[in-house]
């Protein structure tokens, strides 16, 4: 793994944990269904206007349009919808915590279902993030966490778990941002079917609203979209997926400096004990990716 590659990695990371805390405010202040359709909208219609500048084709193989449908749907509307609608109620932080579990899924699903060979590291790494989580958990149950919010969180990590392993040996073919944007178009179509008719258009408007609004668009929603589809062409899925072990600790972080939320002792070993764990984990399926 080179240096740029390292640094796209660490710069994927930070964009993709800050959603967390944009959103937060986001939700607090506008539907949160509706409001994530029209960022989908108008970051896929960014990346649309940016693919044809640079000459991208639209004609996507059978291939590349189940890819992108399937990661539109899951990741888009499921994960990122789920997260939206939780937020209004659980915290930024314990939103990229559960989140930030992703890799443990897949590898978990990978042991088990899969048959995949992850050795004793890896089989180490799923125990502690098993821990770690339960550790986390019984801090915010202590404190009285919503318990629907926390399920809504779960739902979206496992659908992105499930995009992960759907999408492990997709290629864009050489048309990437047109393929960002068309599986934004997607998720957004998908969140305005049940946004708009189920949600009342109440909006509290600030600054702050504005200003999260605009950057969750363009820096987590554009940005790291392209950096994280880069990364994944650069050296592949197993070995970019290991940057998500940064993610609970930048998301943690950013969450207590912008929105002022607590932490624990307990969410502080929590994190670290995850952290490890998605490293084990990735550390481990890199190997046998070798192998």
């Amino acid at each position: 793994m080179d240096l740029r590659a390292i640094g796209m990695g660490f710069a994927f990371a930070l964009m993709w944990s800050s959603a967390f805390t944009s959103a937060r405010i986001i939700v607090a202040a506008a539907p949160p269904l509706t409001t994530l359709s029209l960022r989908f909208f108008a970051s896929g219609l960014l990346a649309v206007l940016i693919a044809r500048m640079l000459g991208q084709s639209f004609r996507l193989t059978p291939a590349q349009w189940r890819a992108t449908i399937l990661f539109g749907i899951c990741q888009n509307a499921l994960y990122l919808g789920m997260n939206f609608v939780a937020m209004q109620t659980v915290e930024a932080s314990l939103a990229a915590i559960i989140a930030s579990t992703m890799p443990l899924v897949v590898g978990l699903v990978g042991w088990l279902v899969l048959r995949e060979r992850i050795g004793w590291m890896g089989q180490a790494g799923l125990i502690l993030g098993v821990i770690g989580v339960v550790i986390i958990m019984g801090a915010r149950l202590q404190a009285g966490v919503d318990i629907w919010g926390v399920v809504l969180c779960v739902i979206g990590v496992l659908a992105l778990g499930f995009a992960t392993l759907a999408l492990r040996s997709a290629s864009s073919g050489g048309n990437l941002m047109a393929v960002v944007g068309l599986q934004m178009l997607i998720g957004g179509a998908v969140l305005a079917v049940f946004g708009a008719p189920f949600e009342a258009w109440e909006v509290t408007w600030s600054w702050q609203l504005i200003a999260a609004f605009t950057y969750t668009t363009l820096v987590p929603g554009l940005a790291a979209t392209f950096v994280w589809f880069l990364l994944v062409e650069r050296i592949g899925a197993v070995r970019a997926a290991t940057f998500h072990f940064l993610n609970p600790v930048f998301g943690v972080a950013i969450a207590a400096a912008l929105l002022g939320e607590s932490l624990s002792l307990r969410d502080v070993v929590g994190v670290v004990v995850v952290t490890v764990a998605i490293l084990l984990v990735q550390l481990a399926r890199g190997d046998a990716k070798q192998t």
